[in-house]
């Protein structure tokens, strides 16, 4: 009877201490962003618990890290509040501009013990970048630098090579009438028809003498003027009269040899070199279809990364986004504009 008696209490306190109305509510720390720029920028803490609060509750929070509160960067509070019927609260950091040139500092923000919650993410740390450091040496602030850890050149806004990309080639339009008229100048003409899109990823860049080549000869020196805008689309067309919007793209006619960009079906190489003769990128005909009858597309647009197949182009009309076109000089796949 004893052990009975025992084991009835034992299962009792069990039962009493799992009752969920004794488990804490679990708190998560995130931030918008954890990277912050010394020129006044700002970001948001965010502390979200996993069911709604019946009255306010404050998280005590503190600031370390090597770079200085109050130096270079404040806050508005030092505790986050989750006011009652909700279940996260915020606070925002904001930085201060000197004219030090700093290493990259950090913000470390973390709740101060309590008990009336379990915290998942005790801490969140920030990195402070500083736009008066010159990392790679090449004279150009990190936060001005599009390849801060390469050194580069002014033109190429810190890189050693232009950001820029080919993004869409017609090399063999459709001879289906008016369904390869790429220029849109309402005539169907293979080598007009024929283009090249670039994309510029970089800050504002100036190709004036560029050269686009393929395996026989310079199809294309870019004139004197020929500036691409960040987020800029220029697309060389191998010839006949351009018309329509072209995503507001810069737009050019081949005037090297034969004034065509002749891009071969059966394999070419494009290259496209800078002033000093360097070549900036290619394109490779040779590994794709002979005769597509429409352009080649990165996909997605501007993808850098080739995918699980080891592909970055796909035929334009074999993807859903196009709805069935054959190309979109100018313009990403669906039709829209870059920018």
């Amino acid at each position: 009877m004893k052990i009975r008696l025992l084991s009835l209490l034992v299962f009792l306190f069990v039962f009493n201490a799992c009752d969920t109305d004794d488990i804490l509510p679990a708190l998560t720390m995130t931030t918008n962003s954890n990277e912050i720029s010394e020129n006044q920028e700002q970001l948001i803490i965010t502390a979200s618990l996993n069911s709604d609060v019946n009255e306010d509750m404050i998280i005590p929070i503190s600031f370390t890290g090597t770079a200085t509160f109050g130096q270079d960067y404040v806050t508005t509070e030092s505790s986050i509040i989750i006011s009652s019927g909700n279940s996260s609260g915020s606070i925002s950091i904001s930085s201060m501009q000197d004219n030090d040139i700093e290493d990259i500092e950090t913000i470390i923000i973390s709740v101060e013990s309590q008990d009336q919650v379990i915290v998942l993410s005790p801490s969140i740390t920030i990195s402070l970048l500083d736009d008066d450091s010159d990392s790679d040496g090449d004279g150009i602030n990190d936060s001005d630098d599009d390849c801060p850890n390469e050194a580069g050149l002014p033109e190429y806004n810190g890189c050693s090579q232009p950001l820029l990309i080919i993004n869409e080639v017609l090399y063999d339009p459709s001879n289906s009438g008016l369904n390869g008229d790429a220029n849109g100048d309402g005539v169907y003409a293979q080598d007009d028809d024929e283009f090249i899109e670039f994309v510029n990823l970089g800050g504002t860049l100036d190709i004036s003498g560029y050269t686009v080549s393929d395996a026989a000869a310079i199809r294309h020196t870019f004139p004197t003027g020929t500036i691409i805008s960040p987020g800029g689309v220029l697309v060389l067309f191998g010839g006949g009269n351009p018309t329509g919007a072209f995503g507001n793209a810069v737009v050019q006619l081949a005037n090297g040899f034969e004034e065509r960009l002749n891009m071969n079906n059966a394999g070419d190489l494009v290259t496209l070199q800078n002033n000093n003769g360097e070549v900036v990128l290619t394109f490779d005909i040779e590994p794709f279809s002979g005769n597509p009858n429409e352009s080649y597309n990165r996909y997605p647009d501007l993808n850098l990364e080739p995918d699980s197949e080891g592909n970055l182009f796909y035929q334009h009309a074999s993807l859903s986004e196009s709805s069935g076109t054959l190309f979109s000089p100018g313009t990403k796949i669906d039709g829209s504009n870059f920018n």
